[in-house]
């Protein structure tokens, strides 16, 4: 029996067509809905802050202060989110005092502060216009202001609208005070 180049040409597209076919039984049936897959689900507040790299002071705090599965939950929140440079400024300032509050006894004051950086709702950059005081989740006021940029207090908006898929972070360059403790 003679081997042809069309027998060649046949024999190697079925070898390609039976490796596509079981390559294919891996695929979910969702590939095949609308023929593609559907995008990945979008990451929550603290996954993002986590994959971000810039924030682990912050998420070491929401640890401590056992916060983490709040801002996993559904929400929608607004978080203004200290970066790691914004909390090494405030420990220069105030030496030991980040590192007293990691400590279990004094989660209820590390948990104050963490959540007066928080607000209820999904507040995009887009939604400020002029001043606006928004409540945070530990129940004192913040003070946002779009004459020079977006201010959050005294701490100015470094990059907004990371969207999540639990709210949004604002990234701000100082860590805010609720106002018994400023």
């Amino acid at each position: 029996m003679r081997y042809t180049a069309k027998k060649y040409l046949i024999n190697t597209l079925r070898g390609t067509f039976i490796v596509y076919v079981l390559l294919g039984m891996g695929i979910s049936t969702g590939a095949f809905a609308g023929g593609h897959k559907s995008a990945p689900a979008q990451p929550d507040i603290v996954d993002t802050a986590v994959a971000a790299g810039s924030f682990t002071t912050l998420v070491a705090a929401l640890q401590a202060a056992d916060l983490v599965g709040a801002l996993k939950d559904k929400g929608p929140y607004t978080v203004f989110a200290p970066t790691d440079e914004a909390f090494a400024t405030f420990a220069k300032h105030w030496p030991g005092t980040i590192e007293n509050l990691l400590k279990p006894e004094n989660q209820a004051q590390l948990q104050r502060l963490l959540t007066y950086h928080v607000v209820s709702g999904k507040v995009m950059a887009a939604d400020i216009s002029g001043t606006m005081t928004p409540t945070t989740l530990e129940g004192g006021s913040l003070s946002i202001t779009t004459d020079n940029g977006v201010k959050v207090n005294y701490a100015t908006v470094v990059q907004a609208d990371i969207d999540t898929s639990n709210g949004v972070i604002h990234v701000i360059d100082t860590v805010l005070l609720p106002a018994e403790t400023q």
